[in-house]
């Protein structure tokens, strides 16, 4: 059964390796499935649902630079999504490498994302790495965001 995921996550994501899609399935399901559920779908009042949202957020440049900030700096505070509050904890994801941090960002963003998903790069997370960002920037940036492009 992992294989044929695998396959169809490949079918799905286009350019991706079978590798990329294995890694970023086998990274969200040790690292963020306990919080946002196997299927993406989130826990009511403490981690929002990434499926359907994500590949949305990340149709942006902003949105893409984000993601990003989120995965490797981590979240916390009180956030809206899809018209419910949340208010958890998300830890940050910086040991990962910039590969494992692409692979499961692109895994993400493929979740119940109709046609093609955004693909992220471990260049996308070098290049903001290189500046941690604190969890109050973070939620400003979410906010600029929804003032930019209204987030799902």
């Amino acid at each position: 059964m992992f294989k044929c995921t695998a396959f169809l996550l490949t079918v799905a994501l286009g350019p991706l390796s079978v590798a990329q899609a294995e890694d970023g399935l086998a990274i969200y399901n040790s690292k963020c499935s306990v919080c946002h559920q196997a299927s993406g779908i989130g826990s009511p009042s403490q981690f929002p649902p990434l499926s359907g949202r994500v590949g949305k957020i990340a149709g942006s440049p902003e949105g893409k630079a984000y993601l990003t900030h989120v995965l490797l700096n981590g979240l916390h505070g009180s956030l809206e999504a899809s018209d419910v509050s949340y208010m958890g904890y998300m830890p940050p994801f910086k040991s990962l490498t910039d590969e494992d941090l692409a692979a499961v960002l692109t895994y993400v963003s493929s979740l119940n994302t109709p046609g093609t998903p955004p693909v992220f790069s471990a260049d996308e997370f070098k290049a903001q790495r290189a500046t941690p960002m604190k969890a109050k920037d973070i939620l400003s940036e979410r906010e600029a965001l929804n003032a930019l492009h209204s987030l799902p």
